[in-house]
């Protein structure tokens, strides 16, 4: 398998399974993870509740992708926030891998203003989440919604959540060991998956397209 067309020499760590982490905002050292499990979104096999998926057809937010990758870059890193981990060398990271085209996010947006969101890091075939920030209720739940839908229409074949959680488990993210992963993750980096450029999906569109690979 070539990789040839990587430009960034921190996808090295994403194409070997591993992802950078810090433990805190103010932590000067970045620490490269493993984990004996990892959680992730079966593209085929998303849940989504009624309510979501009425928000959804409601249009009830604006959601577009890499208008304003700072601003959601910030929100995730706010040292505020419980659990929060984005250090400086990240921030660095991250600005740098969105600069080449690596890096990208997805925003909610109401009356003009950015009210969730997430951004992750893509390669080939795979797509790895990294954080998902809300300032409304169901904002980060459209947007993830929303970037579920266009890697299934672009050809991904690996939506990487990292670690498990309640809330992401109730949206049908789910545990897997370490080998398993491994060989999702080469079939994941043996096609290539197009996100940036795509045309805006309505909700209505985003809950087809899930449908349809369920």
């Amino acid at each position: 398998m070539s990789l040839a067309s990587r430009r960034h020499p921190a996808l090295d760590f994403y194409a070997r399974g591993v992802f950078p982490m810090a433990d805190s905002p103010s932590a000067p050292e970045v620490f490269l993870v493993e984990p004996e499990f990892r959680g992730v979104f079966p593209l085929d096999r998303l849940r989504l509740p009624r309510r979501l998926q009425r928000t959804l057809r409601q249009d009830a937010f604006e959601v577009r992708i890499n208008s304003d990758f700072e601003a959601v870059l910030a929100a995730c890193a706010d040292p505020s926030r419980p659990g929060a981990w984005i250090n400086p060398a990240l921030l660095g990271m991250y600005r740098s891998l969105h600069a080449e085209g690596a890096a990208h996010s997805v925003e909610a947006w109401r009356d003009g203003r950015l009210a969730g969101g997430l951004f992750g890091v893509s390669l080939r075939g795979a797509f790895f989440g990294e954080s998902m920030f809300s300032f409304e209720t169901d904002a980060s739940k459209v947007a993830l919604a929303h970037l579920a839908g266009q890697l299934i229409r672009g050809g991904y074949r690996l939506l990487d959540a990292q670690f498990i959680t309640d809330h992401l488990a109730s949206l049908g993210a789910e545990e897997i060991p370490r080998d398993v992963y491994l060989e999702r993750l080469a079939a994941a980096l043996a096609v290539e998956g197009r996100l940036t450029g795509a045309a805006p999906l309505s909700g209505a569109a985003v809950l087809q397209v899930i449908s349809q690979v369920s």
